[in-house]
């Protein structure tokens, strides 16, 4: 007999026939090229505050991002509305994506912290999302996912504390809201692109959002010093455009083909890209414990992908 995607059932057990595996490598590359894209976020985000506040960064890209949106919309000859059942879903993706990690990453960039530092607290990303998932698809992981869910936990808090003296910073809480933020997004997301493609789940989460970016955007334009020059205007087109809107259109279309949980491996590196972006455009040094806090993540979040599978 037949199981879904393709799966044929052994002593109980679903196993994967070709077709299904192909799908699910493709989701997984496809993943990968939205992670690709966000790894450039951070660095991105820093240059565009060199002549931004970074509340209009953090808003402001999500206008030019859902301007796209509508382009694509109106070219593809869709409307340029959701259906109003999804509404809620599309609420959370934005409260998730357009406004929750740019507003809180921003902000964390702005108060002082590193974008090498940002980088090894969100090397969490990939664990939170496969939690988030797996408590919105009603499933029970094993218990190692969890041991090891709050053994990454405590590597990034004891690296937060050890880099702040003992205590934690305003930064690094910003930064958590941003993961929070995002897992919550990339969950929702995943599970919308499973029935609408990739792109169009981006661009109506964009979409339902301009009602309140434009008129933000436009009092944060005229009340905020704005000091343009080319770094500055290459890093607010990079998040605006990549970050905030066609890096999604991969990311979705990867986990709804390869599993959230499961295409969302990919993240396990994002940490070490966005440190070496870090490295090569901005010139930032990184010592022992942050290369070692990044490691530790990652072999945190891997045993998650394991145990969750």
């Amino acid at each position: 007999m037949k199981a879904e995607n393709s799966a044929t059932v052994v002593g109980g057990v679903a196993v994967l026939d070709e077709d299904s595996r192909s799908h699910r490598r493709s989701g997984t590359a496809l993943a990968f090229l939205g992670v690709l894209a966000f790894s450039g976020t951070m660095p991105a985000t820093v240059y565009a505050m060199r002549g931004l506040d970074p509340w209009l960064v953090a808003t402001g890209r999500a206008v030019i991002a859902g301007v796209l949106a509508l382009i694509c919309l109106k070219a593809a000859g869709h409307p340029l509305i959701p259906p109003r059942a999804r509404w809620p879903a599309y609420a959370l993706i934005s409260l998730g994506v357009v406004f929750g990690f740019p507003i809180f990453s921003s902000l964390a960039l702005h108060l002082g912290s590193s974008t090498s530092h940002a980088a090894v607290v969100i090397g969490l990303l990939p664990a939170t999302t496969a939690a988030c998932a797996a408590l919105r698809a009603g499933e029970r992981p094993r218990p190692l996912f969890w041991a090891a869910c709050t053994a990454g936990a405590v590597a990034i808090t004891a690296f937060t504390l050890i880099q702040h003296g003992g205590s934690p910073s305003w930064p690094d809480l910003l930064l958590v809201g941003a993961l929070l933020s995002a897992a919550v997004g990339y969950t929702e997301g995943g599970r919308l692109s499973r029935h609408t493609p990739g792109w169009q789940v981006i661009s109506y989460a964009l979409v339902l959002s301009l009602p309140l970016t434009v008129p933000v955007t436009g009092i944060l334009a005229f009340t905020t010093p704005i000091a343009l020059s080319g770094e500055v205007v290459a890093g607010f087109a990079y998040v605006s455009a990549i970050s905030m809107f066609l890096g999604f259109i991969p990311w979705y279309a990867g986990l709804a083909r390869g599993g959230i949980a499961r295409a969302g491996q990919t993240q396990l590196t994002q940490p070490l890209l966005t440190l070496v972006w870090a490295w090569f455009l901005m010139g930032e040094r990184f010592g022992v414990a942050t290369m070692a806090a990044a490691l530790g993540v990652l072999v945190c979040v891997a045993v998650t992908q394991r145990a969750r599978t």
